[in-house]
């Protein structure tokens, strides 16, 4: 019968670690240890482990109960609070990639050498307001003084001459999709991944949008690649479609400012104006909402068997969110966004 090792004192365990140890160093077989000892053999595995990587140290009695590392000063959380906000922990030379409890802790660890178990950091982190989120991807070429610049400056003045000369402020943008994209999750039984069938053959199509905060939608859907003379029917439809002059938000993607797709342009007299959004910005863009709903709903949760029954469910779900403009509108609520709704 194994004995509770977790019951025994302290001095009690070190000393069995190091017996049952020494047998198995001495060629005693892990099974016939745990035998003799009474314990597991996952635990005889777990010593032989720690042992071979820290030696007899290792084996050592711990301190029991909670670490007495001592408690944070205001001034010193607040400074904790600074780092976590303003920077990732790599740029602070820690060894993660996004802030953890463990991360948090390696830092006031390294800051002030007050050690703090990781539940004692997350009662800090809950103190303070933080709450463990999905963190938002941005590229590390993106230049932050011409966001604010956008944000603060470019974009108000834009939207004002909008105003002043009539005209209707859209977003545009475009994206391909796959039919191996999934979303989401699936309940399942534990320790059986849930299996999504789908067709082994890969396809895909594209398509391009604009939306306004009013909640219009327009739209192309198509097969081949996005070049010039693609953006330029669509730029034709959208200014049939709308009466209105048109200020037209987009990225710097090649295509935009190719030298045809500047002739087209120029070409209208007015009726059409293409602005920039600044470089590596896919965040500040409503029409990336649209793009994560159609992938997400158009794409992921219907198994298309062919592309021709692909694009057919693209341009259903497009056309079903044309008829809606709250739909669209909401796509502006979003927090990045929500500086583009008025």
């Amino acid at each position: 019968m194994n004995t509770d090792f977790r019951s025994l004192e302290a001095g009690a365990q070190e000393a069995l670690r190091k017996k049952a140890v020494a047998a198995v160093e001495s060629g005693m077989s892990q099974v016939e240890a745990a035998r003799v000892f009474g314990i597991t053999r996952q635990a005889i595995n777990n010593w032989m482990g720690i042992y071979l990587a820290k030696g007899e140290a290792g084996l050592r009695a711990k301190r029991r109960g909670r670490p007495h590392g001592g408690q944070l000063k205001g001034w010193q959380a607040a400074q904790i609070c600074k780092e976590i906000m303003d920077r990732c922990p790599d740029q602070m030379k820690l060894p993660f990639y996004l802030w953890t409890r463990e991360a948090v802790g390696l830092l006031i660890r390294k800051r002030f050498k007050i050690s703090l178990s990781v539940w004692t950091v997350g009662r800090y982190l809950g103190r303070w307001g933080f709450t463990s989120q999905k963190p938002v991807r941005r590229a590390f070429e993106q230049d932050q003084s011409k966001v604010a610049t956008w944000l603060q400056e470019e974009y108000p003045q834009l939207r004002a001459r909008a105003k002043l000369e009539g005209a209707e402020i859209y977003w545009g943008d475009e994206m391909g999709v796959r039919s191996d994209h999934a979303v989401g999750d699936s309940f399942s039984k534990k320790g059986r991944t849930p299996v999504i069938p789908g067709t082994g053959k890969r396809f895909g199509c594209n398509m391009v949008s604009a939306i306004t905060n009013r909640g219009k939608l327009y739209f192309m859907v198509f097969k081949s690649r996005f070049v010039s003379a693609v953006f330029i029917r669509f730029l034709r439809r959208l200014c049939k479609q709308v009466p209105r002059k048109i200020y037209l938000i987009i990225d710097s993607h090649p295509v935009h400012r190719s030298a045809t797709v500047r002739r087209e342009v120029q070409a209208y007299q007015g009726k059409l104006q293409l602005f920039f959004l600044p470089g590596y910005s896919p965040e500040l863009n409503p029409d990336e909402y649209l793009n994560n709903d159609v992938k997400a709903n158009a794409v992921g949760r219907k198994r298309a068997s062919s592309q021709k029954e692909m694009i057919s469910n693209v341009r259903g779900y497009l056309r079903s969110t044309q008829q809606t403009p709250e739909v669209v509108r909401n796509y502006f609520q979003a927090k990045p966004v929500r500086y583009a709704a008025v």
